[in-house]
């Protein structure tokens, strides 16, 4: 099993932060992201996105496009695979609170292998990921969810503290 981690940054004054933890047993098994994010908009849904690189020099706007080695366009995490981009996972919901738990299963993120995303990013939104449906000039881009409020580098994680 490989685990990795990502830790967010906020961008600006979002107040956003928080972790998400990636595991996946081998190649061919879905990998599963999971943790919290906190200092959401309460009650709204925010996209959650992997992105090309792990470069946060200029922050979010340095991480790149999604993730997309097979050049789909953009939509949903249930999407068939042959039509969505790998780094497409869809929105995460902030409770009353602010706080979005998280507990996605992908089985096209690959921790294993030639399209790994140990090194990528991972950005948060301000607003609702359209997951290609929208019909807005972004839509099938980048799910027109607004400014990127947060963002981290997808690393190995320690195996004495996941």
């Amino acid at each position: 099993m490989a685990t990795c981690i990502c830790v967010f940054s906020a961008e600006g004054n979002s107040g956003v932060s928080g972790s998400l933890l990636l595991q996946q047993t081998s190649e061919d098994f879905a990998t599963t992201i999971e943790g919290q994010l906190r200092g959401l908009t309460p009650g709204q849904k925010h996209g959650l996105s992997i992105t090309t690189y792990g470069d946060v020099r200029d922050g979010a706007n340095s991480c790149g496009t999604i993730f997309n080695p097979f050049g789909k366009t953009h939509g949903a995490p249930t999407d068939d695979p042959t039509l969505r981009m790998v780094g497409d996972l869809g929105n995460v919901e902030a409770d009353d609170a602010g706080v979005a738990t998280v507990k996605i299963e992908d089985k096209m993120v690959k921790i294993f292998g030639p399209h790994s995303v140990i090194g990528r990013s991972m950005i948060v939104c301000a607003g609702q990921d359209d997951q290609g449906r929208g019909g807005q000039e972004t839509s099938l881009t980048t799910g027109n969810a607004g400014p990127r409020i947060a963002c981290g580098v997808i690393g190995i994680a320690n195996p004495s503290t996941s």
